[in-house]
């Protein structure tokens, strides 16, 4: 970190930032806490330096529930982004977030809000402050406690996490132009503490050796062989062991790999994620999934879906306006 900094010397007050930065999925397929894939569904965040105190605006997913102080997630991001790059007192912020990736839903709504603040409030340092990509990941994993969510969002793509706390790693790796995501997103929530929870302590080494498998066979087919697909997201460590939470999920799961498509749990759950080979196959699983939503059983008959199409970014947080 080196020297302490006075924040003057290295920030303007007045000046501002917009992001843009994409949600995720983690423990794609049988990718448990290591597999991350970027989705082109974003939420843009703008920060500005002031001389003191802080101003929030929160619009969208969120907006009425969320706290607007010091504790919020995006301004702890920015500040340990700060702390990081060695300044000893900070300004005041002036935020606008305009959130679009649902919360509580698995689509990585947190892991973006701290990648987000990690990059907006480096991109607002002086040249010779910024923090490196390696810290930037650091300070970003550190706000999750794990890299699987905040990697897809910082690179974009599928992204391969391993590491421990202040040692996070992170492979990007370019997805096949063919692969398109499909997410069902029901109007429940399920906590990532309480799916964790279901989780048993120990697994047998043919689960194990399984997940292993369909691993490594997934990042073969999410970049070369899209028509591999259904096989290489086939999970035995932690999708069936979550089910309990999210039964109307489970079921639109199952239904569809029933039918051929790569559907699965989308992080902790509930979104179901289908990853479709082609664009044909895409309108396959909404058309799988309207035909679903139409005969609900008692279980699932309160329960409603939005499907979204959506795209695997190439790039994850980009600075879309800069500091003058």
């Amino acid at each position: 970190m080196g020297k302490p900094k006075d924040w003057r010397e290295v920030l303007t007050v007045g000046e501002a930032i917009t992001v843009d930065v994409p949600a995720s999925s983690g423990n794609v397929g049988p990718g448990f806490d290591s597999l991350g894939l970027a989705l082109g569904h974003y939420d843009t965040v703008e920060i500005a330096v002031q001389e003191s105190g802080l101003a929030f605006e929160l619009h969208g997913e969120g907006s009425e529930s969320v706290p607007r102080t010091e504790e919020h997630l995006l301004v702890r991001s920015v500040r340990a982004a700060w702390t990081a790059a060695g300044l000893v007192d900070q300004p005041g912020l002036a935020v606008v977030a305009r959130n679009r990736i649902p919360h509580g839903r698995g689509m990585g709504s947190s892991a973006s809000c701290a990648v987000a603040g990690v990059v907006a409030a480096n991109a607002l340092l002086a040249p010779s402050a910024r923090l490196d990509d390696a810290a930037i990941l650091q300070v970003c994993a550190g706000m999750e406690g794990h890299p699987d969510n905040v990697a897809p969002s910082l690179y974009g793509g599928l992204t391969i996490s391993w590491g421990e706390p202040g040692s996070w790693h992170s492979a990007p790796v370019a997805v096949h132009d063919d692969v398109v995501p499909v997410v069902a997103i029901p109007n429940y929530e399920v906590s990532t503490a309480l799916a964790r929870s279901l989780l048993p302590a120990q697994v047998d080494h043919r689960s194990a050796a399984a997940n292993a498998g369909r691993a490594a066979l997934l990042v073969e087919a999410m970049t070369r062989r899209p028509d591999l697909l259904l096989p290489a997201t086939a999970d035995a460590l932690h999708q069936r062991f979550r089910a309990p939470a999210m039964p109307p999920s489970a079921a639109l799961v199952a239904t569809l790999r029933e039918q051929g498509h790569a559907a699965l749990i989308s992080g902790a759950g509930p979104t179901v994620l289908t990853l479709a080979p082609s664009a044909e196959d895409a309108a396959e699983v909404e058309a799988a999934i309207a035909e679903f939503v139409a005969h609900p059983d008692a279980e699932r008959e309160h329960v409603t879906w939005r499907v979204l199409r959506l795209t695997v970014p190439a790039h994850g947080a980009r600075v879309v306006t800069h500091p003058q």
